[in-house]
């Protein structure tokens, strides 16, 4: 029943889409070319839609059942409002921000997946979070819901990179033996793909505010469901899956501080501006940062499986990775290269001993 419900939920999104892009088009919501964007003609971007039309004929299919379940399809709900409104008349970025708290607010209060604790490596202890794990599990869900917003840059961009978080999530709910977090997954990640198919570079449509924040929410809430209440190291393991998103906000955070900016300011910085502006093409980019995000996936599964010394040197290399790629790139900036001067350093004071 599962498997056929992912090709309906695939075909369905197939099907829709073209429809959402008539309407996105008749009620006017469009995406106009400017500096600070890629494309060169107005689009429609409602895309988003046909996505959630999808994911509600796999719920209404499957009705996977929870004690959280109600609240996080009225939490998507919000969200797709707020999405809607956005791509139709451009809210404001508090609008936006109220629309994601109060989804978010409504898992994690009503719905109570929250993060309350998590156990000390080395030391047989506990950090409980108490009336902390509130805003902690809810900057979660807003933080993951903006980092897809974020790289939602390039035609195929955030839904092929959600679709590879949505595989992991999958396949580790799969191991954890959690068949609702399965379920859902499975549901976005079938109606993703179908909506890829006219995303894909050239796309015929974007997924606009819509989508993006959409499959945010729902990334950030499966990737709390299977991994919360759990150990340091498992409590990684989400950060792991989305470490191209989260890593790009982190930088794009670091680069405003460094420019002086708003942190809310829009720029052409993010990675996949990066790497446009180092020769790739637009599909070259994509692939690569789709090769990003499967490397993070498969770190993360080998993570969970590692004994605790092997996690933690595999922590290690990865943040030594996203460090030298986002000086190599000039994620930064131009001129923000500690890591690589240091090497260079090391490297001249060696050739000069011979």
């Amino acid at each position: 029943m599962v498997y056929v419900t992912l090709i309906v939920c695939f075909i369905a999104s197939i099907l829709i889409t073209p429809l959402v892009k008539k309407l996105a088009l008749k009620i006017g919501a469009t995406d106009a070319p400017n500096q600070r964007k890629v494309h060169a003609k107005v689009m429609p971007r409602l895309g988003g839609l046909a996505i959630y039309i999808s994911f509600v004929i796999g719920l209404l299919i499957l009705r996977p059942e929870a004690e959280y379940n109600t609240a996080i399809i009225l939490g998507s709900l919000i969200i797709i409002i707020t999405g809607v409104l956005d791509d139709m008349m451009e809210l404001s970025a508090k609008i936006k921000m109220l629309g994601q708290l109060a989804a978010a607010g409504l898992v994690v209060v009503w719905g109570g997946v929250q993060v309350t604790f998590i156990n000390i490596p080395f030391i047989d202890s506990q950090i409980q979070f108490g009336f902390l794990s509130i805003p902690i599990t809810i900057f979660w869900i807003v933080g993951i819901t903006n980092a897809i917003n974020l790289i939602d840059g390039l035609d195929g961009l955030a839904a092929g990179v959600s679709s590879i978080a949505l595989i992991t999530i999958s396949g580790m709910a799969i191991i954890m033996g959690d068949q609702y977090t399965v379920m859902l997954a499975s549901i976005v990640l079938a109606s993703t793909l179908g909506f890829l198919i006219y995303n894909f570079h050239p796309a015929k449509i974007f997924m606009g505010d819509t989508g993006a924040l959409f499959l945010g929410y729902m990334i950030a809430v499966l990737s709390l469901l299977g991994f919360k209440n759990v150990t340091f190291i498992s409590f990684i393991v989400p950060v792991i899956i989305l470490g191209v998103p989260i890593s790009d906000t982190f930088f794009a955070i670091i680069r405003r501080i460094v420019n002086k900016q708003p942190l809310s300011a829009p720029d052409k910085s993010h990675l996949h501006h990066c790497l446009l502006r180092l020769g790739y093409t637009h599909r070259q980019t994509v692939l690569m940062i789709y090769a990003m995000a499967a490397f993070f996936g498969l770190a993360a599964v080998i993570f969970s499986q590692a004994k605790l010394w092997g996690s933690f040197v595999l922590i290690a290399i990865l943040l030594l990775l996203i460090e030298i790629i986002a000086e190599s790139i000039g994620l930064v900036g131009k001129n923000y290269r500690p890591l690589l001067k240091i090497f260079r350093t090391v490297k001249y004071s060696q050739a000069r001993d011979r």
